[in-house]
């Protein structure tokens, strides 16, 4: 391959960066807002709609019972009617029930409302990183996932200040700041929805915006990339779903996900209990901090993957640091050293997700992949179902959110030791895989 070569390969997969993954990570950062939110309303939602801690913990995880059900019927319709009317349908309808939760009066209504929220954005995640292995390669793949995944963080860096700011300032109406909150973070969803089915391209060959050598390029890659990983097998949807290797990302997945989504929906309340004369805006501010510092790492952490073209200990090292940064989070008493764990532990978290995300395509077809990312994130996020509803447990009879954390660290230990015992290839196409890896 010629230097020439080489500046034009780039230049192409810059000018696909640009077009795709600025406009998904928008949609990405709405959606972890809009179900991410319900930490932040809870500093005065709870008290207003007297919720227990049990109730609180319930409204937070039953969103993901709504998700697992639908998620791959979803992606199965977005291998049907293409990814620009699927997503489209899935933004339009979690914006209106995102907004619609402003309304709710009783802890059934939430319960039902969070359900059906679970049930409208099924589809989204896998969706994107389905439609992600349709434009770039595999050695692209963990970069691209961090760039598009870093939305999430990114997301709670945007809500935290955002959403607190709402609840002190917009009162309009005798309406609670928490219900306004929810209602104007439900509705840039409908509006981007909306943008989507404008904005987004099916497949390459749809692609107006390429030159017909670029889309030639682009097509020819993507199948010599294909055709390459010689490991790769085709399954059916019901083989997929019980593929003993797809099961085993999905139990890690869920294991990952009760650490994450444990921390991400209590750390408003853990925060609190830090000091009771905290503002809701400051808050906020405090709760930036960590998923500032988990940004940076799993960006830097996702290009050393790339890189060395390495995914399985890239997935497994952060699950042991975010651990460690729960133990120490969940045992040390000042405010300072538990945020600073605080910030270990999302590190870790985050940093985990890209690479982890590259792994079914070591050993599937992009169809099969497809499937599995659905079945691995479906079975995963009942995780989110499970650990903020134990730390609302544990937090009502102990009073405390430390024995939680505690709780969620020793899940993410034995996640990390599944993830480095994993007999699955983690080299990338054209590099000699050592027997040991299979």
């Amino acid at each position: 391959m010629n230097n020439n070569k080489t500046l034009d390969e780039h230049a192409i997969v810059r000018k696909i960066t640009w077009r795709i993954i600025p406009f998904v990570f928008l949609l990405y950062i709405v959606s972890y807002l809009d179900r991410a939110n319900i930490g932040y309303a809870a500093l005065e939602m709870n008290k207003e709609l007297a919720l227990t801690s049990e109730a609180f913990g319930f409204i937070s995880g039953i969103f993901f019972i709504g998700y697992f059900l639908f998620e791959v019927p979803s992606n199965v319709m977005l291998n049907k009617y293409g990814a620009r009317v699927w997503i489209a349908r899935i933004l339009v309808t979690w914006g209106l029930i995102a907004a619609g939760t402003a309304f709710a009066q009783t802890a059934n209504q939430l319960y039902v409302l969070r359900f059906l929220l679970g049930v409208a954005e099924a589809g989204f995640f896998p969706g994107i990183i389905v439609y992600l292995t349709y434009w770039f390669r595999s050695k692209e793949l963990a970069t691209t996932v961090a760039l598009f995944t870093a939305a999430i963080p990114v997301s709670y860096i945007i809500g935290a200040p955002l959403s607190t700011w709402i609840m002190d300032n917009v009162k309009w109406f005798d309406w609670s700041g928490w219900r306004w909150m929810l209602f104007l973070e439900g509705i840039p969803a409908v509006l981007l929805g909306v943008a989507c089915y404008f904005f987004l391209t099916d497949k390459p060959e749809q692609a107006k915006w390429l030159k017909p050598e670029e889309k030639e390029w682009l097509l020819a890659e993507l199948e010599r990339d294909r055709k390459s990983r010689k490991n790769v097998k085709s399954l059916g949807v019901m083989k997929t779903m019980t593929n003993p290797k797809v099961l085993y990302l999905a139990f890690i997945y869920f294991v990952y996900q009760c650490g994450s989504l444990g921390v991400g929906y209590w750390m408003p309340q853990i925060i609190k209990g830090f000091s009771a004369s905290l503002t809701h805006t400051e808050i906020g501010l405090i709760a930036m901090l960590p998923y500032i510092v988990a940004t940076i790492a799993m960006v830097v952490w996702s290009r050393s993957s790339d890189r060395r073209n390495e995914r399985k200990l890239h997935s497994a090292i952060p699950l042991l640091v975010a651990a460690l940064g729960l133990v120490g989070a969940g045992m040390l008493g000042s405010p300072v050293l538990s945020m600073a764990m605080i910030c270990v532990a999302l590190s870790g978290l985050y940093s985990f997700k890209s690479p982890f995300w590259a792994l079914p395509t070591l050993f599937l077809d992009r169809t099969t992949a497809a499937v599995s990312i659905a079945v691995i994130n479906s079975i995963g996020n009942l995780g989110g179902f499970v650990g903020p509803s134990m730390i609302g447990v544990v937090k009502g009879s102990s009073q405390s959110a430390a024995t939680g954390l505690l709780f969620l660290s020793g899940l993410l230990a034995i996640a990390f030791l599944m993830t480095a015992l994993m007999r699955v290839s983690n080299k990338e196409p054209g590099q000699t895989v050592p027997a040991s890896a299979h």
